[in-house]
């Protein structure tokens, strides 16, 4: 009998653990479709986002599924895995190909680093995420992601192709964008070609994120988001001087002039 009651008060204890443990679990964040920046933490000093996104990298979120992008500090980092460093090196394992993204520093320097597309499973909590370097050496980290702010420029036009006036101030005044911009509007998010007047420019950051030209001939063109009505401080590195310089613009859309493509 003494047996019995024994069993019985391990399994009540048993079961409470294991409730409580379901409760403590993190639960995905209801976020709805839609790109955001978000801020990626991570335990180590030497696998963190690069100094030049203000440690933060773009969040989508597909389907239900949740994407960060984040550029790194260098090219070291060869592949990540989501997951530890045990199931990273087990059979099948799929792991994360890196891309090559461009940093822009404060004082105009550019450099080309890695970045990675991490899934995320859940919001304000750790979660495995092993590394590899160029000496072959899988370690596990901890990451987390946080404070997502939507990026929802345009939401209140509808979905479309537009063109729309836009007026550049700022810098030595003798650059300008070309006017009217064509705006495209997918899923309530607002993306402006910019066309300079000059073929010197090699990236445009907009909210801490870089964006490279989308041609190679001709004048830069970039496609950027976009906010109506506000003035949209932007910084553009050019390279018509003796040295890359990045200079600080502010880019005004105006909604009056919305035209329907």
């Amino acid at each position: 009998m003494k047996k019995l009651i024994a069993g019985f008060f391990c399994l009540v204890f048993c079961i409470t653990l294991a409730g409580c443990g379901k409760g403590n679990a993190p639960q995905p964040a209801p976020l709805a479709d839609g790109t955001y920046t978000a801020a990626f933490n991570t335990d180590s000093t030497m696998f963190h986002v690069n100094e030049a996104n203000n440690g933060k990298g773009v969040l989508t979120v597909k389907d239900g599924q949740m994407t960060i992008h984040v550029s790194l500090v260098s090219k070291t980092i060869q592949n990540l895995f989501p997951g530890t460093a045990e199931q990273a090196q087990a059979a099948g394992a799929v792991l994360l190909q890196p891309t090559v993204d461009t940093v822009t520093y404060a004082d105009g320097l550019t450099e080309e680093v890695h970045g990675f597309d991490i899934p995320v499973p859940y919001l304000d909590a750790e979660f495995d995420c092993a590394l590899v370097g160029t000496k072959g050496v899988w370690y596990d980290h901890k990451v987390s992601v946080s404070d997502p702010a939507p990026i929802t420029y345009g939401a209140e036009i509808a979905d479309g192709e537009y063109t729309m006036s836009v007026t550049l101030t700022g810098g030595s005044g003798k650059a300008s964008v070309q006017s009217p911009a064509t705006v495209t509007v997918k899923d309530g998010v607002a993306t402006a070609e910019i066309v300079w007047s000059s073929s010197h420019y090699e990236s445009m950051t907009v909210d801490g994120v870089q964006y490279d030209p989308v041609n190679t001939e001709g004048n830069s063109t970039f496609l950027i988001p976009m906010t109506p009505d506000t003035d949209m401080a932007v910084q553009a590195l050019t390279t018509a001087m003796s040295e890359p310089h990045l200079i600080d613009y502010v880019l005004h859309f105006d909604s009056s002039t919305l035209q329907s493509k």
